[in-house]
């Protein structure tokens, strides 16, 4: 008996969803996605080049910024093989060892983004409250310490994902609604009771996003604070400009995942193309609009960009 469940366990296929489109428009629609998808790579890896050969960059704020680049490196590569393999291959069958590895990497990697930005908000609050002392609280010692305890906080947290969703039989039509594997999307194609899977992935959400974001605006008030407190109404500007680059960053990760996880959570099969959307959205956007928009605004990351491209 237990031969036949593990020959059934394997066997499980999924199918993944894309937009809907006929055949021959799917060779249209992976127009916008390579573009987003090279921009992205492209992007990020270009800050860490630069981050890592100038060393007038090795501050908080920029080693902060390539651990975003890095994570956003990592979702990208974890998403491209089966978004691109739909439009372009309409390959559109994952195995179940697959999706489960490609969610458990799509969750840890926003779990760590999360972090993160955490981070990258408390060195905002440091650099604004206490800057004298800025470089010596943030020693790149200390900031290592808290990028691996994001680290193993994502590994903890995220790691029962796949061994859970692992132990059930799946006998529905296995069709998922979006071109890559999520948690609560595949504990919804289980044939066994997913009370457990149900109440975990929102304890995850909770223990993550629900703890990052009040931690995040909690920063922010005390940056507020901070800021009106100073007279000259010049060097208040300029010190709000310094987080212009993290509110965006904030604005594109947290906007649509909170959205999508509540849809997932309580409007399951309304609004099915908006919901699609959102998930690209959620995914492809913050790790192309991140490297754009510190690039713009940081001078000294501009400055040194340019002249690498004139070079």
């Amino acid at each position: 008996m237990s031969g036949v469940n593990d020959t059934k366990l394997k066997s499980v296929i999924f199918l993944l969803s894309g937009l809907p489109s006929h055949g021959d428009t799917h060779l249209w629609i992976s127009i916008p996605f390579c573009f987003m998808y090279v921009i992205s790579i492209i992007g990020n890896s270009v800050i860490l080049f630069i981050i890592k050969t100038d060393p007038s960059l090795h501050e908080p704020m920029y080693i902060f910024l390539s651990m975003l680049a890095v994570t956003d490196l990592g979702i990208s590569i974890t998403t491209i093989p089966t978004i691109m393999g739909i439009y372009l291959f309409n390959s559109r069958e994952i195995s179940l060892d697959a999706c489960l590895t490609q969610l458990f990497f799509i969750h840890l990697l926003k779990c760590i983004e999360s972090s993160v930005l955490l981070l990258m908000a408390f060195d905002r609050f440091i650099a604004i409250h206490n800057p004298l002392r800025y470089a010596t609280i943030l020693t790149p010692p200390r900031i290592a310490k808290m990028g691996l305890l994001a680290l193993l906080r994502a590994m903890v947290i995220k790691l029962p994902l796949p061994f859970l969703l692992k132990r059930f039989q799946y006998c529905r039509a296995n069709v998922l609604s979006h071109s890559y594997c999520l948690h609560q999307e595949v504990m919804k194609m289980a044939c066994s009771d997913i009370t457990v899977n149900s109440i975990y992935g929102l304890f995850t959400k909770l223990i993550t996003m629900g703890l990052d974001s009040p931690l995040i605006f909690l920063s922010y008030v005390m940056i507020l604070k901070t800021v009106l407190s100073i007279t000259s109404f010049k060097e208040s500007l300029r010190a709000l400009n310094t987080c212009v680059s993290h509110l965006c960053a904030l604005l594109v990760f947290y906007t649509p995942d909170i959205s999508l996880s509540v849809m997932h959570r309580f409007g399951e099969g309304s609004f099915p193309l908006f919901q699609i959307l959102l998930g690209y959205i959620s995914l492809l956007l913050p790790p192309m609009i991140n490297p754009i928009v510190y690039s713009v605004k940081s001078k000294h990351l501009r400055v040194r960009i340019i002249r690498v491209f004139i070079k």
